[in-house]
């Protein structure tokens, strides 16, 4: 199967040999390019709307792969079962609504080895979310296509070591600094900026490029929400000129 660079680049993220639950599969096309290329030995394709699925499941017999691919109308992970997969695989979702389904699927979150999540907005919300409730980002990535930038990671489960550095790291920094710092990794994320991503400095001028057009669009409001608003762009300006002398 002849997939996206996109979604290529979040199937990349599957660890082999880990059971795997796509939430809001849409056409299955995830489990079934991993399942064709042996990385992933069996995987539940999960969506909220039944039309999604039945595609899916019309995909899934055309490429020979009923029995091993389960297909389940489910509301974000309502249908999985705790300990039936190693990987839970969100994208092509807005980042609150990514936050709301691992919210509420805490349960089965608890025997899962990993997350690859691929949030279509609200990206900073996502970041904090995992950092809030003890996951730990070990891979990034950043594709453009189509005229698009699409955002991806992978956060696995704290471990002891991994949360004393963490700490070490937080105390080295004045409190100042270490909050902006902090901040950047939530908006741009630590290692898409740790390793300087060769798509991130076009991706941080874009979002440079947008804030002044906004900006230039607010000129002359003077309201309370428009004055608001303007010094939340001007700051997230000053965060994107500290993100790109990080990332060269």
């Amino acid at each position: 199967m002849q997939i996206s660079e996109r979604l290529r680049a979040v199937a990349g993220m599957v660890s082999p040999g880990c059971r795997l639950a796509d939430v809001g599969t849409d056409h299955a096309y995830i489990p079934i390019y991993l399942m064709q290329n042996g990385v992933i030995p069996q995987a539940v394709a999960m969506d909220i709307n039944q039309g999604p699925l039945l595609r899916a499941t019309e995909n899934i017999r055309r490429y020979g792969l009923t029995g091993r691919i389960e297909t389940r109308l489910s509301d974000g992970l309502e249908k999985l079962q705790a300990g039936e997969a190693d990987t839970i695989l969100i994208a092509g979702m807005g980042g609150l609504l990514m936050v709301r389904i691992l919210e509420n699927g805490q349960g089965v979150l608890a025997g899962c080895r990993e997350l690859v999540l691929q949030p279509q907005s609200d990206i900073r919300s996502v970041r904090a979310y995992l950092e809030e409730k003890g996951w730990q980002l070990d891979r990034e990535d950043l594709v453009f296509e189509d005229g698009k930038y699409y955002p991806m990671m992978r956060a696995v489960t704290h471990s002891e070591e991994g949360l004393k550095k963490k700490r070490e790291s937080d105390g080295q920094s004045s409190v100042d600094d270490g909050d902006v710092r902090h901040e950047l990794k939530l908006r741009y994320g630590p290692l898409l900026l740790k390793n300087h991503h060769p798509l991130l400095q076009d991706y941080l001028s874009r979002e440079e490029r947008l804030c002044r057009q906004v900006l230039e669009a607010m000129q002359g409001k003077q309201t309370e929400a428009a004055n608001a608003r303007r010094e939340e762009l001007q700051r997230e300006l000053e965060l994107l000129e500290r993100a790109k002398k990080l990332s060269v």
